[in-house]
């Protein structure tokens, strides 16, 4: 069986909130604290393909003030682009996410990980 990882942010109600589902159900899971040991890009990549979404932006985190300020758009930033502002400021990351083996889903709402468990 493969190892069920959290990229959490403790200061998250949501992250901590998918975390103590996860313990309910009791499932052990390695906790990456993103903001303390940013992904890189190929690591972002990965998960990108992990969470089988339509669009890297559905990724991020778009209403934070990094995401203007890296002069990022909803629809014309290109995948590169999107991917390049996720290394440079870490918090753009959506979270919590869940994975587990070739799969992964965003804690939002926390049952929403229950899916590939």
């Amino acid at each position: 069986m493969s190892t069920i990882k959290i990229i959490h942010n403790p200061r998250c109600s949501k992250s901590r909130q998918t975390l103590a589902l996860l313990e309910q159900k009791e499932v052990s899971a390695e906790i990456i604290e993103y903001l303390k040991t940013p992904l890189s890009k190929d690591e972002l990549k990965k998960l990108y393909t992990q969470l089988n979404i339509e669009e890297v932006v559905h990724m991020m985190r778009p209403k934070e003030a990094e995401f203007k300020e890296a002069g990022l758009d909803k629809t014309t930033s290109t995948d590169e682009e999107l991917f390049d502002a996720m290394v440079a400021h870490p918090k753009l990351l959506e979270r919590p996410i869940v994975i587990n083996g070739d799969q992964a889903r965003i804690g939002r709402p926390p049952e929403s990980v229950l899916e590939i468990l």
